[in-house]
């Protein structure tokens, strides 16, 4: 069977290599010694990180190797930034900053503009309205966001309807065989991070009460930054059993602290 192929930039996607987690470690270690055809081989067996990214872009831009391009300019930035010790998968680490070049280079080049303040208003309208909907049990109205907000109907949802391509903070924006990586892991929300003592002490006692193989799977999908696919191969169960187990210590551990 032929393999699919794509061309973008003179490059044939059916021949990038994808690296193995091991293979990436070697070579960001020779890149970090001073190896620069580490870093050219870093570059290259990530395009495909790239190309997964812009997959949501296709109707959104007239010249996708422009966009690729940039693309791999965020890929040159997460390989010269990252570091071994922050002990997360390469892929987790770069997509914000490939999406984030990719971003920019839309909004700098786009026809119509949006103002910073209407999509800070809009960003933080779509964190409310999820959080209404949690606490509501239903989806809230625009008059419900904006008085929560403390400001009027027609702001908010004039800020919302100019950024129509936002659906949810939930909207995956990567995969990485069934890693998936959302809008709302990318989103800064003041008013819930994690800061204050007794939340982290609720958290810690709550992974802690979790039967041995839910802490496992939890700890290393959380926090090594392991697929659902490597766990499976490593436990020696299906893939979907890992996702069923660790859907029940996540209901868990909101359980515990709720």
């Amino acid at each position: 069977m032929a393999r699919h192929k794509v061309e973008i930039c003179g490059v044939n996607t059916a021949n990038l290599k994808v690296l193995s987690n091991e293979e990436m470690k070697e070579l960001f270690r020779k890149y970090n010694d001073g190896d620069q055809n580490a870093k050219n081989d870093l570059v290259n067996g990530n395009l495909k990180l790239v190309l997964s990214i812009l997959k949501k872009y296709n109707n959104r831009c007239d010249n996708m190797d422009d966009l690729f391009q940039i693309g791999c300019i965020g890929l040159i930035k997460a390989i010269d930034n990252f570091d071994l010790n922050f002990d997360v998968k390469f892929s987790t680490y770069a997509v914000p900053m490939i999406l984030g070049e990719v971003k920019r280079y839309l909004r700098d080049n786009s026809s119509i503009r949006v103002a910073r303040s209407i999509k800070d208003i809009a960003y933080h309208a779509l964190i409310i309205k999820e959080e209404l909907t949690n606490k509501l049990n239903r989806e809230p109205t625009t008059l419900e966001i904006a008085n929560k907000m403390g400001l009027s109907e027609f702001e908010v949802g004039n800020a919302l309807d100019s950024m129509k391509d936002i659906v949810s903070i939930y909207e995956p924006i990567y995969s990485d065989g069934g890693d998936t990586i959302y809008l709302s892991d990318q989103l800064e929300d003041k008013n819930s991070k994690m800061k204050n003592i007794e939340e982290k002490v609720a958290l810690k006692e709550a992974i802690n009460s979790l039967k041995d193989k839910e802490k496992y799977i939890i700890t290393e999908r959380y926090i090594i930054g392991k697929t659902q696919m490597e766990l499976a191969d490593e436990i020696g169960i299906s893939q979907a059993q890992i996702s069923r187990i660790e859907k029940s210590a996540l209901n868990n551990i909101k359980n515990k602290i709720s």
